[in-house]
């Protein structure tokens, strides 16, 4: 398909089972889709939470009840995508790897193999670059490279490591979205972007086409990252959608784990269970059956006892101190709900990548509409990481 064609077939799909994807099984204790599917609900409700978390990595595999199969294989087939084709490039020197950690090093090889231009770039402007890695990755065979980054301790830092490697390169504090940030860019420069976080790499796409470069790369990351209230459409035809998405929707294609290591995820399902304990415990104390938004909370709040944890949110959200309550039942009936709740989310799953691929499009169109010829494929192994598209840009 065409990236026109392609964005359509997303688009009509996402729009058609919008019942399916937008409820959160977290914060609504029974999604309305279940009514209408109660099979379905069931099966899932029935399962543990380690089912649930073997079936995270693909969730289309999973023989559930219909309609679950129909729309995993829709899902599946609308998320094909080719990987770029890799290029030959040298074995860099092991002292360039220096200060990376392991995964990140392998994302920027990956990475670096599938920028493959029409014309050998002679200018790399390493985008929300960090300590310039990727950029001295790339600027191998002496090409200019500017690194444009906001944090000075990291400017700093990359200007050391520059200076070590004999590798010639502009480190310049830089806040990407300020109206100065044009200045760095312009036809001769090849602007690229390895995970720059929502609005940051959209606004690369829109300087890129300000300022007339000629080719530009970039793999987009957290898409909710963003200052609008709901979603900014990018292209003329994503403009046109029905669909219309807000924060709690952008972040459905980032939900994946599969990097996360043991420890992590030990962290992070206590934080859930507990936080779903006291979302029981406080829809009694309101004696309101819906859910109350609670803050991010400090790591060390999960070294209390769970008694303690709930008063102390319960005090922290100004709600009444509990008396007397069976902590333990509270406490087991949290580590079920999460269980249930990541089955049911296992419906949502398979439209993170759907979701993820209509975003991308959006960018790819605008592009187009602009006059580049564009490439969408995937430029490393999900296990690398999942946020593993990349859009190669030329103009035509």
């Amino acid at each position: 398909m065409s990236l026109f064609d392609h964005f359509q077939a997303l688009d009509a799909f996402l729009v058609a089972h919008q019942s399916l994807w937008r409820p959160r099984p977290f914060t609504e204790r029974q999604p309305a889709w279940e009514t209408a599917h109660t099979e379905l609900a069931h099966w899932l409700r029935s399962r543990n939470l380690e089912q649930a978390e073997t079936a995270q990595a693909d969730p289309t595999s999973l023989d559930a009840p219909a309609p679950f199969p129909s729309i995993a294989a829709q899902a599946q087939r609308l998320s094909q995508l080719d990987p770029l084709p890799a290029g030959t490039i040298e074995a860099t020197e092991p002292r360039l790897s220096v200060d990376v950690p392991g995964r990140k090093w392998q994302q920027i090889e990956a990475f670096s193999a599938r920028l493959q231009f029409t014309r050998a770039p002679t200018h790399w402007l390493d985008w929300c670059a960090g300590k310039g890695h990727l950029g001295r990755r790339l600027a191998r065979h002496g090409e200019a490279l500017t690194c444009l980054e906001w944090d000075p301790a990291l400017v700093e830092s990359g200007a050391r490591l520059s200076e070590k490697l004999g590798i010639t390169a502009k480190h310049r504090q830089q806040d990407v979205l300020a109206d100065d940030t044009l200045r760095h860019l312009d036809p001769q420069s090849t602007p690229v972007a390895l995970h720059a976080c929502g609005d940051l790499h959209v606004r690369l796409l829109e300087l890129a086409i300000r300022q007339g470069c000629t080719q530009l790369a970039i793999a987009p990351c957290c898409y909710n990252r963003t200052r609008d209230p709901e979603y900014r459409p990018l292209s003329r035809i994503a403009q046109a959608s029905a669909l219309t998405l807000d924060l709690e929707d952008l972040r459905l294609p980032i939900r994946e784990t599969v990097t996360a290591g043991a420890r992590v995820r030990r962290q992070r399902d206590q934080s859930m269970a507990w936080r779903l304990g006291f979302d029981l415990l406080q829809r009694q104390l309101r004696g309101e059956d819906s859910y109350l938004p609670t803050p991010s909370l400090p790591a060390d709040w999960l070294q209390k006892d769970f008694a303690d944890y709930c008063r102390d949110l319960a005090s922290l959200k100004g709600l009444s101190s509990p008396g007397p309550w069976d902590w333990a039942s509270l406490e087991r009936a949290g580590w079920q709900r999460l269980a249930q709740v990541r089955n049911l989310e296992l419906v949502r799953a398979l439209f993170r990548r759907p979701l993820e691929l209509w975003l991308t499009l959006d960018r790819a169109l605008l592009l187009e509409e602009h006059g580049y010829k564009v490439r969408l494929g995937t430029f490393c192994d999900p296990q690398l990481t999942p946020r593993n598209l990349l859009l190669l840009a030329e103009r035509n």
